[in-house]
């Protein structure tokens, strides 16, 4: 038998190894505290780079809305304003109606700005439209002679880029002249309403109409149904109230100038050149040419209001995107 004394002790091997166990497993803990102290810290101040990076974008953002929206002035043509003076310019461009760049709460603000400023030698309306509603046309023609009225020493003109037609004309007559390109077009002093009538294609399809109303004529011609000859009538009516409104504006706003041959009011539309036989418009002219030789005051300044930046943005973005559409899939996808 081996005596116990000869027996090797594991006790202080068993006590060593649970005491460096110990210390191994406190090494980890400290290593994996200090470990995630770091990515705590790096998170910290990644957030505080990302809110001072927002900071200056907004500052950046802020400081370019100040310079880009600086009011709805802006120089066209500096020129050599005498004492001070500018021809003040406001841009009248596309359809006339409601909520459009051409509408009459825009193009009126323009023009009671342009009017209200003490250095505003005269008023050029630079006109290239087609029309639109004659309600839109006329509120703008009753402020434009209103504004006249009320700063007799102002003159207003209007400039005629490629057409002004329609309501576009009605605008331009109010002015105190109206200066074109022989080739402009001008005139078209009518009103139209457009429909179409199916009921022909329907009874081919084997389509019935059922229209319920109450009132008479509250389906009033509906393009679905037969012509109803009285409410054509009614309708006609209206125009041709709607077009004398238009013709005496004309008379009104050009007098004397106005050719009286018969077919003027007929709705035709003519060149500048046949414009001017007919004393529909003045003179041949440009925005600069009229500000150089007619006010004699060549400093230009664009009164016309502008879009928020934000919503310039949106559209240059919306033009810039379809471009870029149209570069890569072809010439299908259009803006206009």
């Amino acid at each position: 038998m081996f005596s116990s004394k000869n027996q090797p002790d594991h006790s202080n091997a068993s006590s060593n190894h649970s005491h460096g166990t110990s210390s191994g497993n406190n090494y980890e803990a400290m290593v994996q505290k200090l470990a995630f102290a770091a990515i705590t810290e790096q998170r910290r101040a990644r957030r505080w780079r990302i809110f001072f990076l927002a900071l200056f974008f907004l500052y950046l953002t802020v400081l370019m809305v100040m310079l880009l929206d600086n009011g709805d002035r802006e120089f066209v043509d500096r020129g050599d304003g005498k004492n001070g003076k500018h021809t003040a310019l406001i841009k009248m461009s596309g359809i006339i109606a409601s909520g459009e760049k051409a509408g009459a709460d825009n193009i009126i603000k323009g023009l009671e700005s342009a009017f209200a400023h003490e250095d505003t030698a005269a008023v050029i309306l630079e006109i290239n439209s087609p029309g639109g509603s004659p309600v839109q046309a006329a509120y703008i023609y009753d402020e434009i002679r209103r504004l006249r009225s009320k700063h007799e020493s102002i003159p207003v003109y209007s400039v005629v880029l490629d057409i002004a037609a329609s309501g576009g004309y009605f605008v331009a007559a109010a002015t105190d002249n109206i200066y074109v390109n022989k080739s402009s077009l001008v005139g078209s002093i009518g009103v139209r309403m457009d429909n179409f009538g199916f009921v022909e294609l329907m009874k081919k399809l084997g389509v019935e109409r059922r229209l319920l109303v109450a009132g008479e004529n509250k389906g009033l011609f509906d393009p679905f149904l037969p012509e109803n000859r009285a409410q054509k009538a009614h309708l006609q009516q209206m125009l041709n109230e709607v077009h004398r409104h238009f013709i005496d504006a004309v008379k009104q706003g050009r007098g004397e100038r106005l050719s009286m041959k018969e077919d003027i009011f007929s709705g035709l539309i003519w060149t500048g050149e046949k414009a001017l036989e007919l004393g529909l418009v003045d003179a041949y002219g440009t925005t600069k040419s009229v500000a150089r030789d007619v006010v004699k005051v060549e400093s230009i300044v664009d009164f016309t209001p502008k879009s928020r930046f934000f919503d310039r943005l949106v559209e240059r973005f919306g033009v810039v995107f379809f471009n870029q559409l149209q570069t890569r899939f072809g010439s299908d996808i259009s803006l206009q």
